[in-house]
Parts: C-alpha cells; structure tokens; sequence
C-alpha cells in the first residue's frame, strides 16, 4: 500500500528547495521583475499575457542591458501583426518603449 503522506512530505520538500533556488538565482528575479512590469503594461494595452505567446530577448544599449518581452497571439493561422513588445530597462525594470505590431 502506498504512503500518501510521505510521498505528499517528499513532493513538498523538492518544491520548497525548488522555490529557494529560484528566490537564490538573481537573474531569476531580475526576469520574474522585468515580466510582471511588461506583464503590466500587456494588460494596460488590453493583452491579456496568459493568451499570448510570450518571448523575452536581451540586447545592449550604451552599456545597458534592455529587455525585449514580445507578445503574440498563441493560434497565428490567418492572422498576421498585432503583437506588442515591451522594451524594459533591465537596471530599474522601468520600461523604455512600447510598440505595436501592424
């Protein structure tokens, strides 16, 4: 017979552990921050980010780090533009532009 109360102990261990490697990492936190402010800024401009096909690139600018969060429409059969990017300082998390896809 199987122990649920261990296995339900050992499942909440690991995902304790998980959670504080995560809360550890800093570039982790740095992009969890950088998401909720683009995550903000989708949700102002009436995207909703859990519909959205969501990528998130790095560039350089003067010696800054900018993060580029793209949302796009998950089903893009037949559609075509529509996207927003969020272009976020990584620094302040402060965001640098916001544009739309055509």
């Amino acid at each position: 017979m199987r122990d649920f109360t261990t296995e339900t102990r050992r499942t909440t261990e690991v995902a304790q552990r998980k959670a504080a490697d995560v809360l550890e990492d800093e570039l982790a936190m740095s992009l969890a921050r950088i998401l909720a402010t683009a995550n903000k800024q989708a949700h102002q401009s009436g995207i909703s980010a859990a519909e959205s096909f969501i990528t998130i690139s790095q560039r350089s600018s003067n010696g800054e780090a900018i993060w580029r969060v793209n949302y796009s429409a998950k089903d893009v059969v037949g559609r075509r533009g529509g996207d927003l990017i969020v272009d976020v300082d990584g620094r302040d998390c402060k965001i640098k532009q916001v544009l739309r896809g055509q």
